[in-house]
């Protein structure tokens, strides 16, 4: 078999992937909600198949410390700059302190899960079959697809995907990216005004705001 059959046979698992999560976002969110775990049962069975498990898919937490000192600076000067824009362009959302943590709190879990997508399985995929150039720009190019049309986040998604698979790759570590791109998915939320963010809805739903 050539090596050409065997990266097209290698890419389309993840394609497919990729496809059944487009549907979801378009069309089946909405006649069949629960099919969102019919398509993450497909990936953890691709992890089972490979023998991948959590700590090997960056669900430890080693480096860490490592991500911690070299990123958090980065993360909360970024995270400054977006509330100083709030308050300046008095675009911040009027949420009571107690709705701002919760809001925060269900956002957390939902980066970590997002991160999980992005790295854990795309990446993870596209880097077996990719050149190591290639692979991080093909994942993020996805994940900003998965925001369409909303092209505020496509285009937000697109360069933070792209860094966060560089940093996933040299640390292997999804709880730091899960934080970071929960504070910032945050933020966003919490900023930037509907007009532009359209309240960081993706697929159908972004026609009606």
């Amino acid at each position: 078999m050539s090596a050409i059959t065997t990266r097209k046979i290698g890419l389309v698992e993840p394609i497919s992937i990729f496809a059944l999560i487009m549907a979801y976002i378009w069309q089946l969110r909405y006649s069949h909600h629960g099919a969102w775990l019919a398509i993450l049962a497909l990936m953890l069975l691709s992890h089972r198949i490979r023998g991948e498990h959590a700590a090997t898919l960056g669900f430890h937490g080693r480096n860490l410390r490592d991500c911690i000192t070299e990123f958090a600076p980065a993360l909360a000067f970024l995270a400054l700059v977006l509330l100083a824009s709030g308050i300046l362009l008095q675009t911040t959302r009027p949420l009571r302190s107690d709705q701002a943590f919760w809001a925060l709190t269900g956002y957390l879990p939902w980066g970590l899960f997002q991160q999980y997508i992005l790295n854990g399985y795309f990446l993870n995929r596209f880097d077996s079959v990719l050149s190591r150039r290639t692979a991080p720009m093909i994942s993020a190019a996805l994940f900003s697809g998965a925001h369409l049309p909303n092209w505020f986040l496509m285009a937000v998604t697109l360069l933070a995907g792209y860094i966060c698979a560089r940093i996933y790759r040299r640390y292997k570590n999804l709880y730091f990216l899960g934080l970071a791109h929960g504070t910032i998915g945050f933020l966003l939320f919490l900023v930037v005004p509907d007009s532009i963010s359209h309240h960081l809805i993706v697929g159908p739903g972004w026609f009606g705001r």
